[in-house]
This record gives C-alpha cells, structure tokens and sequence, in this order.
C-alpha cells in the first residue's frame, strides 16, 4: 500500500479510536474538569483520546505500510512521552502561581523553582531525542529531529488556548506531510484522524485538548516532519517552529490571529457564538 492511502487508513483508525475515548462513560467520569478561557468548566478527556487515537492510527500505518515502521515506533515514544508530561502539568500545575512560557519556567528554574512546566520541558525533549535516534543514526542527526519533535510539540500547545485552534492547525499541517507522501506520512496521517476526532467536542467547549493532547498532537506533527529524508524539510521546519516559538515570548498569537482577517475567520469557525 502506498504511503498516502496508508495515512488515510491511520487517520481513519485514529479517528474512531478518538471518538471511542471521548465516548466512554469511563474515561469521563474519571477526567477532570478544569476552566476554559471563558470561564467554563470543560473535560480534559479531550486529551487522553486525541493520545489514544495517534497510538491506535500511528500502529495502523505500520501495519498498511510496513516502510513507515520506524517513525510510528518513534511517534508512539514521543507521543507517549508528550501525552504523560502534559497530563502531569494538566493535573499538578497550580495556575495561579505558575511560570508562563518558556522564559518563564526556565528563569524559575535558574532561581531554584521546578515548575512543572519544566518536567515538561525535559520529558518532551528527552522523548523527542529518542524519537530522533530512532528515525536516523548519529547524535547530531538525533539532536536535530529530537529538537523538531519536541520543539513542534510545544509550539502546538501553545496555539491551544482557543477552542479548536490546536486541533485546526494539526488538520491543516499534518494533511500537507500526509499529501507530500513521504516516510512519515502514515504518522501524520494519524495526527489529521486524532485532530478531527476531537474537533467538534472541543468546538462546543465540552472538552479540551489541554497540554495532554496538544503536546501529543504536535510530537507526532514533529515526527511526520522529522522523519522526511530531505535534510533542508527538517532543517527548515525547525526553523519555522523555533522562530514562532520565540515570537511566542514577545507576542500574543491570539492578538496576531485577531488582527489578521483570514487567520481569525479560519480560527472562528466551528465555535460557539458566544465565544466569539
């Protein structure tokens, strides 16, 4: 089977694994409910079913398209390790004292403080450079797609602070690599059917992606990308990706999507009315 058809088999799988997770009486009864950025109280099980939906999508891919065996084993390492550090900040952090962005939790960090958005921090990259040494040999190989993996994981929670806009940004991202057909196209395939799945209850502001499931959506957007064999495609993603993560610290993505027409009607669309 060809790469391509194999992402659509992943993102199929992926999908209905989603939609099982959010389903389960089970899983909701046991997420814990946090506020949104109204004020709302919304379930994080959003987040477990987008991790179990990569997993499930991620194995499919392996199994249509045998060639694409390392990055799903990569994305399952990454993925896990993002889903595992999110949960733990999802669930620990005390957002009233916390350190915001990464500035922050590293300038608490010099002064003594381990937040755990730092834990964070360390488990995704050390996910991500195990990702790395799986999909390619040498260290600085390694380094440079752990750095991706890792760095698009963190970028991708950050675009999570609006119902859907995470979730938007991994359909419309991952569905390009899936297009393009390379290696990684199964995995990104699987981030497109886990993204979708959650979709419409993150819209209606019944669940939420929360870092669990951002981190996890973007782990394996960066392992799509860092699977590529043309080294100026992960080059060049990790310098889109490290640049929005540095204008991050100094801009309000929020702020850049309202003022651009195109970026806010896309970012608009699907939501609550009273969300707006």
């Amino acid at each position: 089977m060809s790469r391509r058809r194999a992402a659509v088999v992943a993102a199929g799988a992926a999908f209905t694994a989603t939609r099982h997770v959010l389903e389960d009486p089970r899983v909701a009864a046991r997420a814990p409910t946090v506020a949104n950025f109204r004020g709302r109280p919304v379930s994080l099980r959003g987040g477990p079913a987008a991790a179990a939906g990569i997993f499930a999508g991620g194995l499919t891919g392996a199994v249509a398209a045998p060639t694409s065996g390392l990055p799903s084993l990569a994305v399952a390492v990454s993925s896990g390790a993002a889903a595992a550090a999110g949960w733990y900040d999802d669930t620990r952090a005390d957002r009233t004292r916390q350190a915001k962005g990464l500035r922050g939790h590293l300038g608490a960090l010099a002064r003594g403080t381990v937040t755990t958005g730092a834990v964070k921090v360390a488990v995704l990259g050390a996910g991500g450079y195990a990702s790395g040494r799986l999909l390619g040999a040498g260290r600085t190989n390694a380094l440079l797609r752990g750095a991706l993996i890792a760095g698009t994981a963190n970028l991708v929670n950050l675009l999570d602070l609006r119902p859907g806009r995470a979730a938007k940004a991994t359909v419309m991202c991952g569905s390009l690599v899936a297009l393009a057909g390379g290696a990684g196209a199964p995995v990104a395939g699987a981030a497109v059917g886990a993204a979708l799945g959650g979709l419409s209850t993150d819209l209606a502001e019944v669940t939420m992606l929360g870092d669990t499931g951002a981190n996890a959506l973007g782990a394996a957007l960066g392992v799509a990308l860092a699977a590529s064999r043309f080294a100026v495609v992960r080059l060049a993603a990790l310098a889109v990706v490290t640049g929005l993560t540095l204008a991050s610290e100094r801009r309000s993505f929020s702020a850049v999507i309202d003022r651009t027409p195109h970026l806010h009607r896309i970012d608009a669309w699907g939501r609550r009315a009273d969300a707006l």
